[in-house]
């Protein structure tokens, strides 16, 4: 199945593309409602939180009172770092359980506003990041929240900045406020990239790719991608990411680096080489690099000159039709060629 991890500022309009993706089929997983579930009354997540803060947060009935625990940890980075401590890690085993239940196939989005700040983004197959002008986030505050322009601009400083975000993402939806513009570049993402993104996720075979590299997808000019070093914080950014998924989903299994291929031909493909020992190593790769949307191309055994000792590489190439990236895992000169 298909993960997608969505996140944005505070009134960006994230829920407008939530609640649009969950319309179209997705199962949608929110972080901030397992946020409140996991503190509920009974739970040994509320019983963890009155032990690290007092009595004083709970209310006459028990409930856990969130105007009273903001007060405590809202500017206290030690407080509020005790409370992550206790929410993230419930909220991540209740998702991967209701990620378990989900039925083989489905699209899985998780929406989560702190996504970028809790290190999450190479946890996905696909990062959607959803901006808003600042002026727009603090009159939506103003206006719908009632908070104070203050405490809005308080809000979103405490937040990941828009460079991180974007840094972090591969699509980029931009709200202009408009929410039939905002939905109709969901379903362009939706139809476009994502349901081939999962269909060729499901059957292990890599997107098509057209001449210039990209097969297409979600691309109008407000849906900033990564494909070809557009959109995602640029080509060296983009490779790093998705070297930390690698890296991520093949613990323990024998790469000795990950690396990007300079001077990689066509320039519009993004090309990343991981090093093993030998072949054994690189068939152990199969299985969890298909998982993480890039496939071992068949009968594609090639000599890669680059490598020190012209030593053997087997291509992958992405599932996603809106980059292109081709991994070779190569035997490394010091191991054996398989």
């Amino acid at each position: 199945m298909l993960t997608v991890g969505l996140t944005g500022g505070i009134a960006a309009g994230k829920s407008v593309v939530a609640a649009r993706l969950r319309e179209l089929g997705a199962v949608l997983i929110d972080a901030d409602v397992l946020a409140r579930e996991v503190v509920a009354p009974g739970t040994d997540g509320l019983a963890a939180v009155v032990d690290a803060f007092g009595s004083d947060v709970l209310t006459g009935d028990g409930d856990l009172d969130r105007g009273a625990l903001g007060g405590l940890v809202f500017g206290d980075d030690g407080a509020r770092a005790t409370l992550n401590g206790i929410v993230h890690p419930r909220v991540r085993a209740e998702a991967a359980r209701r990620i378990a239940a989900a039925p083989r196939g489905a699209v899985i989005v998780q929406d989560i506003p702190l996504l970028v700040e809790t290190g999450q983004e190479d946890a996905f197959h696909l990062v959607v990041v959803v901006q808003a002008a600042e002026d727009d986030r603090i009159r939506r505050m103003v206006e719908q929240r009632g908070m104070s322009a203050e405490d809005a601009r308080s809000r979103i400083a405490a937040q990941a900045t828009d460079e991180q975000r974007e840094a972090a993402a591969d699509v980029v939806l931009a709200n202009s406020g408009k929410v039939g513009a905002l939905q109709r570049r969901v379903d362009e993402l939706w139809h476009e990239r994502i349901l081939p993104f999962n269909e060729n996720l499901l059957a292990g075979r890599p997107a098509a790719r057209a001449r210039g590299g990209v097969a297409g997808g979600a691309g109008t000019a407000d849906v900033a991608q990564d494909g070809a070093g557009t959109g995602g914080g640029g080509r060296a950014q983009v490779v790093e990411r998705i070297a930390r998924r690698l890296a991520r989903v093949s613990a323990d299994l024998g790469i000795l680096r990950i690396e990007r291929v300079e001077g990689a031909e066509p320039v519009d493909v993004l090309m990343i080489r991981v090093v093993v020992p030998d072949q054994a190593a690189a068939d152990r790769l199969v299985q969890p690099f298909a998982d993480a949307g890039f496939p071992r191309v068949r009968d594609a055994r090639v000599w890669d000159d680059r490598v020190p000792g012209h030593r053997p590489c087997w291509l992958h190439r992405t599932c996603d039709p809106g980059k292109a990236v081709d991994v070779q895992v190569c035997a490394s000169a010091e191991g054996g060629s398989g």
